[in-house]
C-alpha cells in the first residue's frame, strides 16, 4: 500500500467513523453544541442527521476513488466551514485538550498534500 493511499483510507475511516459517532454515541453533545447557539428542536435534527449524512457521503465518496481531486476539494470546504461555524458557537473549542478544531489544521495540511498528488482531472 503505498503512502498516499494509506492517507486516502485514513481520512474515509475518519469520515465514516465520526458519521457513525454523531449518529450514536455523540449525538447528545452534538446538540448541546448546537444549543449553545440557539439552534433547538427541528433546525438541530437537521444540523445533526444532515452532518452525518455529509460525513457519510464523504467517506464513502472517498472510498470509491471517483474524482478523487474533486473530493478532496470538497473536504477542504467542508472543513473549513465546519471549523468557521464551530468557532463562531464556542471558539473555547480552540482549546480543547482533545483537540477538537485544532486536528482540523494538519487533516487540511494532509488533503492539501495528496490532492497535489492526484493526477487525474476533477
Amino acid at each position: 500500500m503505498t503512502v498516499m493511499t494509506c492517507a486516502r483510507y485514513s481520512l474515509v475511516f475518519l469520515w465514516l467513523f465520526t458519521a457513525g459517532v454523531s449518529l450514536t454515541w455523540g449525538r447528545d453533545l452534538g446538540y448541546q453544541v448546537l444549543a449553545g447557539a440557539g439552534i433547538t428542536g427541528a433546525m438541530a435534527n437537521l444540523c445533526v442527521y444532515g452532518g452525518a449524512l455529509l460525513d457519510l457521503f464523504l467517506g464513502l465518496w472517498l472510498l470509491s476513488g471517483r474524482q478523487q481531486k474533486f473530493c478532496y476539494q470538497v473536504q477542504i470546504a467542508i472543513i473549513v466551514i465546519y471549523t468557521v461555524l464551530l468557532t463562531l458557537i464556542d471558539s473555547s473549542y480552540w482549546l480543547h485538550p482533545f483537540g477538537a478544531l485544532t486536528k482540523n489544521i494538519p487533516i487540511l495540511c494532509l488533503l492539501f498534500i495528496i490532492q497535489q498528488g492526484t493526477s487525474k482531472p476533477a
